[in-house]
């Protein structure tokens, strides 16, 4: 492996990801568990795969720009401060 970013350093739960299927996430016992975006009052404001599609994804476009030498630039889901539609987020 390239680098030296541990894993596995959840208590709780684990991580995986492999390139064709993105992100997977399991509890340490065996049983699912997704990935939720919480605000700093603790409110859950996305919960769920399309948490973990959009992770992946913006995973994928810093590594991308990594490799093209781009590695300093920062991906952003959608241009900051511009909510995106919701019928768009349900894709």
């Amino acid at each position: 492996m390239i680098g030296s970013s541990p894993t596995n350093t959840l208590e709780h739960a684990i991580v995986s990801g492999v390139s064709h299927e993105g992100l997977t996430i399991k509890l340490k016992d065996g049983r699912s568990a997704r990935l939720a975006i919480i605000d700093d009052r603790d409110n859950i404001i996305e919960v769920g795969e399309a948490v973990a599609k959009e992770a992946w994804n913006v995973t994928l476009a810093v590594y991308k720009n990594f490799l093209i030498g781009q590695g300093h630039l920062r991906v952003f889901s959608s241009p900051p401060g511009l909510p995106i539609p919701h019928a768009k987020i349900a894709k």
